[in-house]
């Protein structure tokens, strides 16, 4: 006796047997003009370019990172905030 004698037999599905597609299914899909996406489906929305991280490679010194790691998870973001909060109280040429 081999294996293949005890494997279960696959079982043939009609493709025409196949479910009628709902409106509910279109509403929920990509649209494309071209090559242009113009309604996402399920899923995470794009995020306008404006709010978009930009990965950077930036040292700081360890007492400053340490500052905010120790506020918890979250940490980058609030050292983000930190600096636009900086930002709209200050100009960046006066660090010259």
């Amino acid at each position: 006796m081999s294996a293949k004698d005890n494997a279960t037999p696959t079982t043939w599905v009609d493709p025409d047997d196949a479910p009628e597609l709902a409106d509910e299914w279109f509403e929920g899909a990509h649209q494309y003009q071209g090559d242009t996406l113009i309604k996402r489906g399920r899923g995470r929305p794009p995020i306008p370019e404006s709010e978009r991280k930009v990965p950077v490679k930036i040292r700081y010194d360890q007492d400053v990172v340490d500052a905010f790691r120790k506020t918890g998870k979250g940490w980058q973001t609030r050292m983000n905030q930190a600096l636009r909060q900086y930002l709209k109280e200050h100009s960046v040429n006066e660090l010259n």
